[in-house]
């Protein structure tokens, strides 16, 4: 751990849907001062995100949803196009995210690769994001995908070419972030 950060109390605000803490800490800043400071984390356990993508016909596997953090924020229908994602639980990422694809998308994958691992919003949120990449083709089409029931999830899933999709970030109807990083991740490789 670092040195030059002392925890000095961590309180619980909320315990209802995940955790948010208030922490107050001191930390060691470049002149060597001590500072106190208080900050508000949010702590929903750590997740992994994948792309799956077909060379062959160009075309990669996204899923839309709604997400009420956008709708609250502006977005009119809550509707958010995503890259297949999950919450690790007990799981290792790979586990997670191989249950993740074949419960939101329908496809049982077969070879699953890790390419790196990202915060994404480490102002407040303590997630660390696992990102993988997986080939598909329609055999591996093993049910309907949607997400679960007793989840209360709703997911469609969407089946497009890769060009669109970028066509579709560039519109303004692709703005989660772990999914414009992985169709630039799949372009910018030579992927697709």
């Amino acid at each position: 751990m670092n040195p030059e950060v002392k925890i000095v109390s961590k309180e619980v605000l909320s315990d209802n849907w995940y955790t948010l803490y208030k922490v107050k800490y001191d930390y060691k800043n470049r002149r060597g001062d001590w500072q106190a400071q208080t900050r508000e984390a949010y702590d929903r356990g750590n997740g992994a995100v994948i792309l799956l993508f077909n060379p062959l016909t160009g075309n990669v596997i996204l899923t839309r949803q709604f997400r009420l953090p956008t709708y609250i924020n502006g977005n009119p229908s809550g509707m958010l196009i995503e890259a297949c994602a999950g919450l690790l639980d007990e799981n290792n990422p790979e586990a997670c995210i191989r249950r993740e694809a074949e419960e939101e998308t329908g496809f049982r994958i077969k070879d699953v690769r890790k390419i790196f691992e990202a915060y994404m919003s480490p102002g407040s949120v303590t997630e660390i994001l696992h990102f993988f990449i997986a080939e598909y083709t329609p055999d591996m089409k093993a049910g309907d995908g949607g997400g679960l029931e007793h989840e209360q999830e709703e997911i469609e899933v969407l089946e497009l070419p890769v060009e669109q999709a970028m066509a579709m970030i560039d519109r303004g109807e692709i703005k989660d972030g772990k999914t414009i990083m992985l169709l630039q991740y799949v372009k910018l490789h030579g992927l697709m």
